[in-house]
């Protein structure tokens, strides 16, 4: 494949459209709008920035990769499970082909992150890349030689909705549960805003993740036990990834990934919960950070299209 590729990742607050270079994933054109309210406006909003987008580049007809909150449903044909609640129950693809005139492949947003990590990011080479988004939630995704594994269900990577490993520190604390029903979840505690209420309900201050950190370098020793439970969770909910696909790489992305003590902290953590005498997995920031979702979703042509 020799034209560029256009990406689109497509989030709750903003849509961003870029257009990369499909030998060397050079970013040709990149631009973010907010994220409008109602299905419609969605719509219209993305076919406007594609429209810019491939007037500003000079070609048209480009193939289009979306990454979105959510998957679409191989059941109904429909998006489900997206936090962007408007694209719930609609056929997405179906709509943006129709009014883009071109077929759509649309990818869960973490399976952006992992692929656009495994084309060329932190886990250029690996077979199998896990990547996990440490933000406002947490969601994971996969990759396999490059491309997305969504699974038979359209739900691989959904780690964030797995059960977190319990801390003897808990006892006697009262237990956070998942908006999901499904009881005390990764997200709920690997979030930013999880890690913020963890921190409370041992007795800390009201501080946000970034607060919680900053105190833990100077020593506070509150936020130091906070970030030290932050620790032994992520490592514990991250080898349970590795026992079962044993990835070759795990990159960590979202605002979380820029804590810099995770990357030392959490694998030497890791030997007393995965079942093996040595673990070569390296835990590594996304290398094209904030960029990984847009341009995982342009990549979704180059590397789906044999």
């Amino acid at each position: 494949m020799t034209q560029p590729l256009l990406g689109i990742d497509l989030g709750g607050t903003k849509i961003e459209v870029a257009v990369l270079a499909p030998d060397d994933g050079r970013f040709l054109l990149r631009e973010r709008v907010a994220t409008p309210l109602g299905y419609d406006a969605v719509l219209a909003a993305i076919g406007e920035l594609v429209a810019r987008a491939e007037a500003a580049v000079g070609v048209h007809g480009l193939p289009i990769g979306v990454g979105i909150p959510g998957c679409m449903s191989p059941a109904s044909g429909v998006v489900k499970g997206a936090n962007t609640t408007a694209l719930n129950g609609r056929a997405l693809d179906r709509d943006l082909s129709s009014i883009l005139h071109r077929p759509v492949r649309i990818e869960n947003d973490a399976n952006c992150l992992a692929v656009s990590e495994a084309v060329d990011g932190a886990g250029r080479g690996a077979r199998l890349v896990f990547a996990a988004i440490l933000g406002t939630g947490v969601g994971a995704g996969i990759a396999i030689d490059g491309r997305a594994w969504s699974g038979a269900n359209g739900i691989a990577g959904e780690w964030g909705h797995n059960a977190t490993p319990r801390l003897p520190e808990d006892r006697g604390v009262p237990t956070p549960h998942c908006w999901c029903g499904r009881g005390m979840c990764n997200e709920t505690v690997l979030s930013g805003p999880g890690f913020a209420a963890d921190h409370l309900r041992h007795g800390g201050g009201d501080l946000d993740a970034r607060g919680i950190v900053d105190a833990a370098r100077q020593g506070d020793s509150g936020a130091r036990a906070s970030l030290s439970r932050y620790i032994d969770r992520l490592a514990g909910a991250l080898a349970q990834v590795i026992n079962v696909l044993d990835p070759e790489v795990i990159v960590l992305g979202g605002g979380l990934s820029n804590v810099v003590e995770l990357y030392a902290a959490v694998p030497a953590k890791w030997p007393r919960h995965v079942f093996s005498d040595v673990i070569t997995t390296p835990l590594l920031p996304a290398l094209h950070g904030d960029s990984s979702g847009v341009r995982g979703a342009a990549w979704l042509w180059r590397t789906q299209s044999t």
